[in-house]
């Protein structure tokens, strides 16, 4: 089974720090498709707020995939929650030409707690009930959402970061718990944005506060004679809790490189790098650096 999921944000924007291309082409959207199906990926993330990737999704077609999305931000002084998520539904399903969502997932979780979260997950919980969404949940950016959230709403999917740098995931205790109460594990963010596959000469200069994390990382690579990506992914696909794990590419070369990895011989260790500082771990606080 391949564990891979394609995460598709580079079909509809160009995004991650370390992208030199852009926004992919309808030709490489096209023939990374035809790659995940020969090599066994069956997964889709996607997201409303990813510009033209829903459109692209569905002009090539995604049939054979399981498709996920996620529904952006409730609009302020909204009045009628269950209307508005039926309507952002039907017409993601509609851009992305397809009679089942595997999974919908909260871009924003945190909107379960406010005024209108039972409202919202009434909603979410009835489009699962009339079978157009198999899975419901959240897309997570710390473990500190699932302390407030798990305890009050009944999840069937999480997709959180995880990485050898960001381990909250797993130090929290959340890996072990989800996997636990059969909820389905996704994670993302397994190269930081690009920044774990970077050359010591590549890494932008607002990084170097974390010089001495570089220093191990390149070290350890040189010392083993490892690629970063076969280290990166091995690290995180080397926890059997993870039932997909989100990978982006810019270009079917580059998609050909993770699978690749992925299928390469397990390693047996991994070096040190964890790191709970939020300025380096969260890619929405690299603009403040």
């Amino acid at each position: 089974m391949m564990r891979l999921a394609l995460g598709t944000v580079q079909f509809g924007l160009p995004y991650g720090v370390a992208n030199q291309s852009g926004q992919v082409s309808r030709e490489q959207s096209q023939a990374m498709l035809g790659l995940a199906i020969a090599s066994k990926i069956d997964t889709l993330d996607t997201a409303i707020a990813y510009g033209e990737s829903e459109v692209r999704l569905g002009a090539l077609g995604i049939n054979d995939f399981n498709a996920i999305t996620k529904l952006p931000a409730l609009p302020e002084g909204l009045t009628d929650v269950a209307s508005w998520v039926q309507r952002q539904v039907e017409a993601s399903m509609s851009r992305l030409g397809v009679s089942v969502l595997y999974g919908l997932l909260l871009h924003r979780s945190e909107q379960l707690l406010g005024p209108d979260g039972r409202a919202l997950y009434k909603a979410l919980y009835e489009l699962k009930d009339s079978g157009l969404v198999q899975k419901i949940g959240i897309s997570v950016y710390s473990p500190r959402e699932l302390d407030a959230i798990c305890p009050l709403f009944s999840l069937d999917l999480v997709q959180a970061p995880f990485n050898l740098v960001d381990r909250r995931l797993q130090s929290s205790g959340w890996l072990r718990r989800l996997k636990a109460e059969g909820v389905e594990v996704h994670t993302r963010s397994t190269f930081l944005q690009g920044l774990l596959l970077m050359g010591q000469d590549e890494r932008p200069s607002k990084f170097m506060a974390w010089s001495d994390l570089w220093a191990t990382w390149d070290k350890w690579l040189v010392e083993r004679n490892v690629a970063p990506v076969h280290a990166c992914l091995g690290f995180v696909l080397g926890h059997p809790e993870i039932e997909r794990v989100v990978v982006g590419a810019d270009s079917s070369m580059q998609l050909t490189q993770l699978i690749d990895a992925a299928c390469a011989p397990k390693l047996s260790e991994f070096p040190n790098l964890d790191c709970i500082d939020e300025l380096l771990i969260n890619p929405a606080r690299w603009p403040l650096l």
